[in-house]
């Protein structure tokens, strides 16, 4: 079986799974084993597809067909011009999630000195990581699962970065003072979850469980950012779609100052940003 047949087998096979986007994720898988890029593919379709490869890729296109994340099963995600490792036990980072990182590091340049700087919820050390890179940085993430937490360490080596990592549940082992808080924490409705595509299902629920209105983690976040920002310190979040107006109350009734909302590239409301 030469390469080209094998991406016939595989987009057929998803395709009779009514799986979106057939070639290009039967291109990543192909790519994924075979360890080479899409572009290769198309140039030398005619070579052998080897042998001993075989297995993984019937087992790989079937998990893909059955509805599981295409980074889960290449466990490989770009996010923000970097490449990250994500298994089942983290969120997949997300493009619009690169709002976020985008804002703070505009707070963390404007205040041109060293900025310490705590994610919580960090799942795959994504958006720690990315801050990490930044000059004057002193970076640490936070996370209740001990496996995130592994996936986050594999990610801090892969990209070369130096993040303090902490096993708490929100701010229950967090002891420092922060000059920014960013989050990216669980906000769908419990109800909404059953109702979620089989890709997102396939996430952690404890990463989407925002609660019955889904809010519940920008509460609990907010009240006690209170007591873990410094002077002028900046709390960032990114929110649903339709959190808005919910969360900006959340951040007023608790005192923040300068309170905006930044769209995503969809053009739906996505990043929360205060500061004290």
């Amino acid at each position: 079986m030469i390469i080209n047949e094998a991406l016939f087998m595989g987009m057929r096979e998803l395709n009779n799974h009514n799986i979106e986007d057939s070639n290009l994720k039967t291109k990543m898988i192909i790519s994924n084993i075979l360890n080479v890029t899409k572009e290769y593919l198309l140039i030398y379709g005619d070579e052998e597809f080897p042998f001993e490869k075989i297995n993984e890729y019937v087992e790989k296109i079937g998990r893909v067909a059955n509805g599981e994340p295409i980074q889960y099963v290449t466990n490989h995600q770009e996010f923000y011009g970097l490449d990250f490792y994500v298994d089942e036990n983290v969120l997949i980072p997300q493009p619009d999630t690169e709002i976020l990182v985008e804002e703070a590091i505009k707070v963390i340049r404007e205040k041109n000195k060293k900025v310490k700087i705590l994610d919580l919820c960090t799942g795959s050390g994504a958006i720690a990581i990315c801050l990490a890179k930044e000059d004057n940085t002193e970076v640490t993430a936070s996370d209740i699962s001990e496996n995130a937490l592994e996936v986050a360490k594999r990610n801090l080596t892969l990209n070369h970065v130096q993040v303090k990592l902490e096993k708490s549940d929100l701010f229950e082992n967090i002891h420092e003072e922060f000059d920014i808080i960013v989050s990216n924490p669980p906000y769908i409705e419990t109800a909404m979850i059953e109702k979620l595509s089989s890709e997102v299902k396939a996430e952690p629920k404890m990463a989407l469980d925002g609660g019955a209105d889904g809010l519940d983690f920008y509460r609990k976040i907010v009240k006690n950012s209170r007591n873990h920002l410094s002077t002028n310190g900046y709390l960032i979040v990114e929110i649903g779609y339709n959190q808005k107006d919910d969360v900006i109350k959340i951040f007023e009734e608790n005192n923040f100052n300068n309170i905006f909302c930044i769209k995503d590239y969809g053009q739906n409301d996505r990043v929360i940003i205060g500061n004290l």
